[in-house]
């Protein structure tokens, strides 16, 4: 990896001395489900929270969701059913432990949720509607409005926050870095360095961090991530020093909305769990053929088989059938107003569909309760690896981690940290670089077409050593600059995450859950691991999946 991904600690030089500063006991950063659930704990334990949105609350990847809550609240399910669809979509990365206790927890925080006020949908009876999802056994999967769960959960978690007093909410909010006492490995976090658009750069001081930025959709050309999905969170845990592992996978999402010129907009696996087929060029059924779940088989399968499809006949895209299902837009009143605006009937029009970069599977590591390597940092949610999703996320398992592992990680964030006394003196130092410059805008597009060309849905070896090698050319000139605004920043950040992806990608030589190498098609044992990685090492560390722990065990 090019020097200067790691070299940099901090991304703008700074005397922390001569900002404004501003303490807390717990400092969020994110609010999305995992971030907001974290708070919530927090301030139950009597701890005064701030929390970070680096946009509104309708930008988050939580709000965003079209999906479900699973989770196992249904006679003639089980614990140990959902437990096993979570390990095989997971390929065999899954962390036994981290699984069984989400999967356990998961209905009290569900039931947590509708106490508050959240309106879950329901049938006729006024019992709670259930649907299926690719990958799951069972009808397990709870729904808002249709096709606008994380929406409904947003609204119901910040009113939630919001009622409690001891939360601060800090909108518009840009995290530069988190703070250490010393750039040493192993250092103590002791909050974050933030910008605001009003009140400029700011020292937030906290007795405990939590990470709850989401993921890096952004990263690809191709997403149905909102635009402030870039990485930030994840960048700055790195450049402090913290472990991130199983940075090759990120989830594509078999079906979106394809057409030329258009936002990428999500069609939901609600409407394949409901009876939506994938058809070819020829209007032909392939799925069957190729899974024995067909549509309804883990989104690697489907997101592989569409892009193999597509190769073998030409085009651009593959055909949702949803002609023959009914009452479309009753059930998906968010996606039919969507489609509407591209003149598609769902009732009498086939859909165009591609898979595009959903959901990043691998983030700072954690143990059982959310911590980091780093003391007084924890990460929870799609910013963070705790083992639940393996190599491949089962569907709705997100909002169900946030939920649960948010309200572990917020209470033991509450009662971590020592006292927050006299503010350390950090400063940053960064030397003005002599080396020529690239234009931010063009590099921000070719990493992002990069990423989608060469460390995408089906990847190869020569492809992927030379997207190392265009990150580090990019890097070398980019990395080396000072920039006084968001998107200046963002762009670092996302070459940092899109290198390490593209060299966690380059080092699994092996085809596991969403990481597929042409070159490398079969499962290989010796990478039935976490490829860890660490500011200023080159090489990843192999950490074992935990498979026989007792649940609740730390790693």
């Amino acid at each position: 990896m090019e020097r200067v991904f790691n070299d940099r600690r901090y991304l703008i030089p700074f005397r922390s001395t001569l900002l404004p500063q501003i303490f807390t006991d717990v400092l969020v950063v994110g609010a999305g489900v995992a971030g907001l659930r974290a708070a919530i704990a927090a301030a139950e334990r009597g701890a005064e929270v701030i929390v970070l949105s680096k946009s509104d609350l309708s930008h988050t990847n939580t709000a965003w969701a079209q999906g479900g809550i699973a989770s196992v609240m249904e006679e003639g399910d089980s614990f140990d059913a959902h437990v096993d669809d979570t390990l095989t979509a997971g390929a065999g990365l899954c962390d036994g432990p981290a699984v069984r206790r989400i999967v356990g927890d998961g209905p009290a925080r569900l039931r947590e949720c509708l106490g508050w006020g959240m309106a879950l949908d329901r049938a006729a009876d006024g019992s709670l509607s259930v649907g299926r999802e690719g990958g799951h056994s069972a009808r397990r999967i709870y729904h808002a409005g249709g096709d606008a769960t994380g929406a409904e959960l947003e609204r119901c978690l910040a009113a939630k926050v919001k009622s409690l007093g001891t939360v601060r909410l800090f909108t518009q909010c840009f995290l530069l870095d988190f703070v250490t006492a010393t750039s040493e490995p192993g250092s103590r976090v002791l909050g974050a360095i933030t910008h605001h658009p009003r009140y400029g750069l700011q020292m937030v001081w906290a007795r405990s961090t939590v990470l709850a930025s989401g993921g890096a959709g952004m990263v690809y050309r191709e997403t149905t991530n909102p635009h402030p999905a870039t990485g930030d969170g994840l960048a700055a845990a790195y450049r402090a020093g913290a472990e991130v592992a199983d940075m090759a996978f990120m989830q594509f999402h078999p079906t979106v909305l394809y057409l030329p010129g258009a936002a990428r907009s999500l069609i939901s696996e609600a409407v394949r769990g409901e009876g939506a087929h994938l058809l070819d060029a020829d209007s032909n059924r392939f799925m069957p053929e190729v899974h024995e779940l067909a549509e309804l088989a883990p989104r690697d399968v489907v997101s592989q088989a569409i892009v193999r499809q597509i190769a073998s006949q030409g085009g651009q895209h593959v055909w949702l059938d949803c002609r023959h299902m009914g009452g479309f837009a009753e059930r998906f009143p968010g996606i039919a107003a969507t489609l509407k605006r591209f003149d598609l009937d769902p009732g009498e029009d086939l859909i165009p569909v591609h898979p595009a970069a959903h959901y990043t599977v691998g983030g700072a590591r954690t143990d059982h309760a959310g911590r980091t390597n780093l003391p007084g940092l924890f990460a929870v949610g799609e910013a963070a690896c705790s083992g639940l999703h393996g190599a491949n996320r089962l569907a709705s398992n997100s909002l169900l981690e946030g939920l649960v592992l948010g309200a572990v990680a917020g209470d033991a964030a509450a009662s971590n940290g020592e006292a927050l006394g006299k503010p350390a003196k950090v400063v940053s130092d960064i030397p003005l670089s002599d080396h020529g410059e690239l234009d931010l805008s063009d590099v921000r597009s070719s990493l992002r077409s990069a990423m989608w060309r060469n460390v995408g849905i089906q990847r190869t070896g020569a492809k992927l050593t030379d997207a190392v090698e265009m990150f580090d050319f990019w890097g070398r000139y980019t990395l080396d600059k000072i920039f006084d605004d968001p998107a200046g920043w963002e762009t670092q950040n996302m070459l940092l995450v899109g290198a390490l992806m593209a060299r966690s990608a380059l080092w699994r030589e092996e085809s596991r859950g969403c990481h597929a190498r042409e070159d490398f098609p079969a499962l290989a044992d010796r990478f039935r691991v976490h490829d860890c990685w660490l500011r200023g090492s080159g090489e990843p560390v192999a950490r074992p999946v935990r498979d026989d722990a007792p649940a609740g065990a730390d790693r």
